[in-house]
């Protein structure tokens, strides 16, 4: 099997690890975490915690080839990605075996797409992305990188979430429509209408409540 090392140590980490020891195609080597200084030393879901990410450089000498993301910040996942890259890794990417993903179906290079969750025809899932428990993701969607559909959501037919979107628990988007890059889609709402980029938006309907960036 490949090796691979999950960059963070919590519970979304925990997740990872699950989905990939049950699908059998990586060898854990451990987890990186240099965010919590009390963790490196310890071990975390059986396996080692490293500390400060210069040690990439030194588990790629041993032969680790794969990383993949265990947090959900989208923002750092980008980011993390390209320092990721610069040590020589590839993203790996978990699918939990429970998973459904459609034949067709593409998912990018560090995506998670974890227990339950279903990937229907057409649809087409960038890097780095996070399809959470028992969410949905329609036919021919589109998920930008670094997005997070976090558990329970549900996306209908040709929706497009843009990069580095969050799209809360139990969520719903009408078929069609379009969350621009870096928006915040707060837990239980209904989406009907196009939310543009860079804003936090709730409710029921889904209403955009403030700008969080610059839309990108």
């Amino acid at each position: 099997m490949k090796k691979i090392i999950i960059w963070g140590a919590s519970g979304h980490a925990m997740v990872v690890a699950d989905a990939l020891t049950l699908g059998r195609e990586y060898e854990i080597v451990g987890f990186l975490d240099d965010y919590n200084p009390e963790l490196p030393g310890r071990t975390f879901c059986g396996f080692p915690v490293f500390g400060r990410r210069e040690v990439l450089l030194e588990l790629r000498r041993e032969g680790v080839e794969h990383l993949v993301f265990g947090f959900g910040n989208c923002e750092a996942r980008l980011r993390l990605a390209e320092v990721a890259r610069g040590y020589g890794y590839a993203l790996g990417k978990a699918i939990h075996p429970s998973a459904t993903v459609a034949a067709d179906a593409l998912v990018g290079a560090g995506t998670v797409v974890v227990a339950g969750a279903v990937i229907n025809p057409g649809a087409v899932i960038g890097e780095n992305v996070i399809v959470n428990t028992c969410a949905s993701v329609d036919h021919e969607c589109l998920i930008a990188d670094g997005a997070h559909i976090c558990p329970g959501v549900r996306l209908a037919g040709r929706v497009r979430v843009g990069r580095g979107t969050w799209v809360g628990i139990g969520s719903s988007v009408a078929d069609g429509l379009t969350i621009g890059a870096g928006s915040m889609i707060g837990a239980g709402s209904v989406v009907v209408e196009d939310v543009p980029g860079g804003v936090l938006a709730y409710g029921v309907p889904a209403r955009v409540m403030k700008r969080l960036t610059d839309e990108s």
